[in-house]
């Protein structure tokens, strides 16, 4: 049997787990949940995920992307319980997604480099979505430092953008002697510039391909480590 089948059979296994666990006689905790409760637990594992792969740590990361997925799965039944949507609809569609963005791999297209490869996706994501702006659809849920980032990201896909991360940060200084002078003043005043200040630098962290929000996770725990008051708790 190919990896991908046995992938499959256990994907299927998955979603049967899920089905049992949400029907009548299931686990009543389970069935008490609804789309708002999981949406926690489904941030919750991402962070987990993402936390274990920049320790390096592969077991821990298969098993944090087990809970991704069951998450996933999870957040598909209760859709197929509203008569919404499966999790089969939902793999029709990403799948769909794939091939109709890689022309170049699936169709005629052709692209030389990753740029040109970059530019044609950003270009096919416009035109399907339609959106009235390049600020459209920005998750209103996301973190304010990577919202910042993703900010950062579409303003430069549209030409909004200083020319490198030098200048970005300067900028960023800037922003910071000029909170100075309001380290007296408090209030609205301050709270803006300090907000300044962390736009500047989650696009200083854009233009150098750092993800703000990872690197500011990592500091945390860096912080945690250096007190040395005890170490976070990872389930």
């Amino acid at each position: 049997m190919s990896d991908a089948a046995s992938a499959g059979e256990k994907f299927q296994a998955l979603v049967g787990i899920l089905d049992r666990l949400r029907s009548p006689g299931g686990c009543p905790w389970d069935r008490e949940q609804d789309e708002r409760s999981i949406a926690n637990y489904f941030l919750e594992e991402v962070y987990e995920a993402v936390d274990a792969l920049f320790r390096g740590d592969a077991a821990a990361l298969a098993e944090e992307l087990g809970d991704v997925l069951m998450e996933v799965v999870f957040l598909s039944r209760i859709y197929e319980e509203k008569g919404s949507f499966t999790v089969a609809d939902a793999l029709d569609g990403i799948n769909a997604k794939m091939i109709r963005r890689h022309p170049h791999v699936f169709g005629e297209d052709r692209c030389e480099d990753s740029r040109r490869v970059l530019e044609a996706w950003i270009r096919r994501k416009s035109e399907e979505k339609n959106r009235a702006g390049p600020f459209e659809g920005l998750a209103a849920t996301a973190p304010a430092l990577l919202a910042a980032f993703q900010i950062g990201v579409r303003a430069a896909q549209h030409g909004f953008d200083v020319p490198t991360a030098a200048d970005a940060l300067a900028k960023a200084k800037d922003r910071i002697v000029g909170l100075e002078g309001e380290l007296d003043s408090g209030g609205k005043a301050l709270e803006e510039g300090l907000g300044e200040a962390f736009f500047a630098l989650a696009d200083v962290a854009r233009l150098l391909g750092v993800n703000p929000e990872i690197a500011l996770r990592r500091a945390n725990e860096r912080f945690i480590d250096r007190a040395g008051l005890g170490s976070r708790r990872r389930d």
